[in-house]
């Protein structure tokens, strides 16, 4: 057994505390230098061997082109995956009132701590974008309206709160008076956030089919679902995690014919719903729907109808 002195126990921490430095001051940092200013507070800066913009109060009034700025110095940092948005976001940025670009800040922070996700800089920048053409088209009275509203409150209600939070912010900054629709077109930006997509054609197609299967559960049933229930909440959560998995084409592969045998044996009305989901899912997405998944599906199901039921008697 080896014996360690005080002495000696403060000699090693000593030694571990210097490997620990030294460890993390081999981290590579680059030498960033100003490449462009954009405005008074926006700059594209060189790092190594790309390029990223930077927002940084007065940065025009403290700095040239060529001379070198710390990290210490940028308050936000947006790196970009291709030189078309860089200049794209570069002449926005150059473009857009300060207050719009600190409002959109203030949003983003709202959202990720209302998600618990952190925003990636491609967000900030979209969703920048998105509000400052909205401003434009409120200038000339021209506003969207959504045929999503209906899917996003119901399936997607954080998100909409997030587009709420927004719409109230433009309306009371701008003297302006969006309708819910921009709410809607705003959470959408934070439903690619948290499902990790940036691809809105996909994201529309899961709302879409989230209304279509729970059409179908209730039409089947005859019955309206109680939507501020936990089971319907963990349908909902469900659902959404199966039709990612079918867009990807992944589903569960344990395949446990045993207990899908029992499942069917015990609520054979949720497995004859069940049937009438495969037939569209089938229709839709060209595949068939795994065991397991058939076994997941029957369960929720049953639970959110079951509820229904008791509750009616």
């Amino acid at each position: 057994m080896l014996l360690v002195s005080r002495q000696n126990s403060d000699y090693v921490e000593n030694i571990l505390f210097l490997r620990n430095l030294s460890f993390f001051s081999r981290k590579e940092y680059f030498n960033m230098k100003v490449s462009q200013i954009l405005n008074n507070n926006v700059a594209v800066v060189k790092r190594g061997n790309n390029e990223v913009i930077v927002y940084s109060r007065g940065i025009s009034f403290k700095k040239k082109v060529g001379q070198t700025i710390t990290e210490s110095e940028i308050e936000k940092t947006y790196v970009l995956d291709s030189n078309d948005m860089l200049e794209h976001f570069s002449y926005l940025l150059s473009n857009t009132d300060e207050e719009e670009i600190i409002m959109v800040n203030d949003i983003i922070e709202y959202g990720e701590n209302l998600l618990n996700e952190k925003a990636s800089d491609y967000l900030s920048l979209t969703l920048l974008d998105h509000i400052n053409f909205a401003l434009k088209r409120a200038a000339k009275g021209q506003f969207i309206r959504s045929p999503l509203t209906w899917e996003v409150k119901k399936f997607y209600p954080k998100h909409f709160k997030i587009g709420i939070y927004a719409l109230n912010q433009m309306n009371k900054k701008y003297n302006v008076e969006f309708p819910e629709d921009e709410a809607v077109s705003i959470a959408l930006h934070f439903v690619n956030l948290q499902e990790g997509k940036s691809n809105l054609k996909e994201t529309v197609q899961v709302m879409e089919t989230l209304r279509d299967i729970v059409s179908i559960i209730q039409y089947h049933y005859g019955t309206e679902i109680d939507e501020s229930s936990l089971n319907y909440m963990r349908l909902i959560t469900h659902l959404q995690y199966f039709i990612h998995r079918i867009q990807n084409g992944k589903t569960y592969s344990d395949n446990d014919k045993e207990l899908n045998s029992q499942i069917r044996g015990l609520y054979p009305e949720a497995y004859e719903c069940i049937k009438k989901i495969e037939l569209y899912v089938k229709e839709q997405y060209k595949c068939e729907l795994s065991i397991d998944e058939e076994t997941y599906l029957m369960l929720h199901i049953h639970r959110v109808t079951n509820r229904n039921k008791r509750e009616g008697q």
